[in-house]
């Protein structure tokens, strides 16, 4: 099931693409889904960040050939970073090389701590993707990454959830910059898997319906420049395109 969050004259509202139309949700995050009866056209219809977490989470040392000599460790990402799908990324000026980041994104369904690697899927909503826009070299002055992953529009989000991912331990990730691809891999690359992540995160802290985990940028991510377009490519999930200025 493809959900997404559209803009209409009544404010946002989430929808399941039905038949070539958006069709309205009560809840999305609801076991059993009910619509309202509206229905928005696909053609024109405006797609904003598919769900407005409370928390956002990223995932460090999850690399391939990661030489961190600490194991895997999560951050947290002002969700003040998001971006709806086609807008314009902010790069910050003067702090050296900013890179985009292609990475699959978990959404939550449910509120949870303490997951398991056997329960923790029955907690996901579905999957989407996450352009985790990163001031690279401020990495290296900033281990809190506040620095390197706070800029304006810094968490392209999108364009939809997919619900019926069937294995996301295996989703290819492709980075495209201005049409030319920079970088190939997926989640089949991550050091820490999928579900490991979310086992981790939860035993630390509580996640709640709409909450968003990036699990990591498998070598996909690429430098970029003002004027350039980017177009991250899930398997199963489409893709999410944005501008950089």
């Amino acid at each position: 099931m493809r959900l997404a969050r559209i803009q209409t004259a009544a404010g946002p509202r989430h929808a399941v693409l039905r038949n070539g139309e958006w069709h309205h949700l009560e809840d999305p995050f609801a076991k059993v889904i009910s619509f309202t009866g509206q229905v928005t056209p696909v053609e024109g219809a405006k797609l904003l960040v598919p769900v407005r977490p409370s928390v956002l989470i990223g995932m460090s040392h999850n690399r391939p050939g990661n030489e961190h000599p600490l194991p895997v460790q999560a951050w947290h990402k002002s969700v003040h970073t998001l971006a709806n799908p086609g807008d314009r990324i902010k790069m910050t000026q003067d702090v050296g090389e900013v890179h985009v980041e292609g990475e699959l994104a978990v959404v939550i369904r449910r509120r949870t701590t303490g997951l398991t690697a056997e329960n923790a899927t029955d907690y996901v909503l579905g999957y989407t993707i996450a352009n985790d826009v990163t001031n690279a070299d401020q990495g290296l002055i900033d281990e809190k990454l506040f620095q390197a992953k706070a800029g304006v529009n810094y968490t392209p989000l999108g364009p939809w959830i997919e619900t019926e991912i069937r294995d996301p331990e295996r989703v290819s990730i492709t980075v495209r910059v201005n049409g030319r691809v920079m970088a190939k891999s997926g989640s089949f690359n991550l050091p820490t898997s999928v579900v490991d992540c979310l086992v981790y995160v939860t035993r630390w802290t509580t996640l709640a319906p709409g909450d968003i985990v990036m699990t990591g940028a498998p070598g996909t991510f690429a430098a970029v420049n003002p004027g350039d377009c980017v177009q991250i490519s899930l398997g199963g999930i489409g893709t999410l395109t944005s501008s950089v200025v």
